[in-house]
């Protein structure tokens, strides 16, 4: 894909990206797809993952209590916990507003460590980079951000996302569909979205605006990008998802590139005219 070929104009030391079809065919790549990269919150879809391999086993309910007092699992996933962003606080009633929150995944790890008797960076190496052959992808410390990969194994998650077999594909819809529909809150690096809406450990597209995917981005795309510079975005009306991981901490060059890199992406696959 010649459009995979834009991030050489990116102002970072080094980049790769990916794109890869729901039928699992990889149809580009671009830079060194085996480097390894720090994802930052890329690491949350990963463990929201393990969290719904969790519940399909029997381990956890996502309507159990589970954090701060009136928080659940399902909570917890969605960013609705109450809980502060990098403090074990509570800010707000369970429900009532989307805060996002990297304390609320560090609680979701380790309910589920207690759970299953697995420290949570083995419970997801065994129930989803194990099974999916993602060998060069690890979880060193935070299920919020402290997961590193490459572009190669992010592929193979994508394409699991996109056509389950590690979970019921109902739980997948699930997690691609809003939680407590309407409520507002802050999409970190791009300021107050109404609604900000976000599914089971995926951010929903909708109409946020601004936002870091493209002006051709169909609503129903969900994923998630992290402070290291990173994306993963699956767009169900293309049938496609794109992965890029970059050495420089997300900032203004992301904002400007990364919108223009995914609309040239679609319109390559065809997904969409811009």
């Amino acid at each position: 894909m010649q459009s995979l070929a834009l991030i050489e104009n990116w102002p970072v030391p080094s980049a790769a990206a990916g794109v890869v079809r729901a039928d699992g065919t990889v149809v580009g790549t671009h830079g060194p797809v085996a480097q390894r990269f720090p994802l930052a919150s890329v690491t949350k879809p990963l463990a929201a993952y393990a969290a719904l391999v969790a519940y399909e086993e029997g381990a956890v309910e996502l309507d159990e209590p589970a954090g701060p007092e009136g928080s659940t699992v399902r909570h917890l996933l969605a960013h609705t916990s109450g809980l502060a962003f990098d403090e074990h606080r509570v800010m707000a009633p369970p429900g009532t507003r989307r805060l996002y929150s990297n304390a609320g995944f560090e609680v979701l790890g380790d309910h589920i460590a207690k759970a299953t008797d697995i420290p949570f960076a083995e419970y997801l190496r065994q129930a989803v980079l194990e099974p999916l052959g993602m060998t060069q992808t690890s979880l060193e410390g935070s299920p919020a951000k402290d997961g590193v990969s490459t572009v190669s194994d992010l592929l193979k998650f994508a394409a699991e996302v996109q056509a389950p077999r590690l979970l019921d594909a109902r739980t997948v819809l699930d997690a691609m569909s809003v939680v407590h529909p309407g409520l507002s809150g802050i999409l970190p690096g791009y300021g107050h979205q109404k609604p900000n809406d976000w599914g089971l450990g995926f951010e929903i597209r909708d109409s946020k605006a601004p936002h870091w995917t493209g002006g051709s981005s169909s609503p129903r795309t969900f994923g998630h990008f992290g402070q290291s510079g990173t994306f993963l975005w699956i767009d169900p009306d293309a049938a496609a998802a794109c992965v890029a991981l970059a050495g420089r901490a997300f900032g203004a060059w992301a904002v400007e590139a990364w919108p223009a890199f995914t609309d040239a992406v679609l319109s390559e696959l065809g997904g969409r005219s811009l």
